[in-house]
């Protein structure tokens, strides 16, 4: 009723279930989703994934009571653009609707909450000029002041396979593709100057 009554918003269907909307929702019918997380059949935390893949340009919006920490991660994961508790105020829940049809990420203060707190426990930063063995740093070096891997080689006394070597385990711990960007993210670091 809420949306169907809103100036400037349609509904255009109601399902019962992940499956329901699976076979029946038109492939451009809708920009916004509100998926609820224990529907009969597939959870909506599993049936997010499959709903992108059939209609990449529909956001999904999750709508629950189900708060918990694991079926959050899970929804965002395989797709869904925000994250809602049912007890949002009818206000809010028309907004956040908006904000995912504009490319927003709304959520529940609670929500958000829990998002920030899991993603600080499983993605710590990593600290490059730990992991970077000291021979890896002078090449690192040799490479910003603008030596080939041959003559870096030459100078290091290893072969250019060894060198190569090197440059993969860099590549690797820097998180980067290529020497211009493992030497950018190593002078922005400043683990050589």
């Amino acid at each position: 009723m809420l949306i169907a009554g809103t100036a400037g918003y349609r509904l255009v269907g109601q399902y019962s279930s992940v499956e329901d909307a699976l076979g029946s929702l038109p492939p451009t019918s809708a920009d916004v989703l509100m998926l609820d997380i224990h529907l009969p059949g597939m959870l909506g935390s599993e049936g997010v994934r499959l709903l992108r893949e059939r209609h990449p340009r529909m956001q999904v919006l999750m709508l629950t009571v189900f708060a918990g920490e694991d079926k959050v991660f899970e929804s965002i994961c395989n797709g869904a653009c925000g994250y809602l508790l049912k007890n949002t105020p009818p206000a809010r829940l028309l907004e956040a609707i908006r904000e995912a049809h504009e490319g927003g990420s709304p959520m529940s203060p609670e929500i958000a909450r829990k998002v920030v707190s899991l993603f600080q426990k499983t993605h710590q930063p990593a600290k490059p000029d730990e992991r970077l063995t000291p021979h890896e740093l002078r090449l690192l070096k040799m490479l910003a002041e603008g030596h080939s891997y041959q003559s870096a080689g030459g100078l290091l006394d290893i072969s250019i396979n060894t060198v190569r070597n090197y440059i993969r385990s860099i590549y690797g711990k820097l998180h980067v593709h290529s020497k211009s960007e493992a030497v950018t993210k190593a002078l922005r670091s400043r683990l050589i100057s």
